[in-house]
């Protein structure tokens, strides 16, 4: 996540400017796919909350790729590579949801699998 996407996300809430960056986009990454699940599970009942959800998840793996394209980010290539490819699956994957093409839930086990990472869990579901 870039730094004035993570700061925004971690100021806009006062209980979290104390957790550490890690812990705040472990944070930023849990609402937003709990928003996403939640959304999608609602769809037919409530079709504006699923692109609304879809977009806020689409605006964060823009933050993440903009993030690990930075020249001075730390990560190893590999895991920048990696990162950067489930970017471009999940924007053209939210294209094909919003024709009618795909479902969501792909995208929330994506999440879930970062949220794992984050974590240094497997269990996160």
């Amino acid at each position: 996540m870039n730094a004035h996407a993570l700061a925004h996300a971690t100021y806009a809430n006062p209980n979290m400017a104390q957790k550490s960056a890690r812990s705040a986009e472990y944070d930023v990454i849990s609402r937003i796919t709990s928003r996403l699940r939640t959304a999608s599970r609602n769809a037919e009942k409530n079709y504006p909350a699923l692109v609304t959800a879809l977009d806020e998840n689409r605006r964060l793996w823009i933050a993440l790729a903009s993030d690990v394209a930075n020249p001075e980010n730390s990560l190893p290539r590999a895991l920048k590579a990696e990162i950067l490819s489930l970017a471009q699956f999940t924007l053209r994957h939210t294209t094909a949801i919003l024709t009618g093409d795909e479902q969501p839930d792909v995208l929330v086990e994506i999440n879930l699998a970062i949220l794992r990472g984050l974590a240094g869990k497997e269990d996160i579901k």
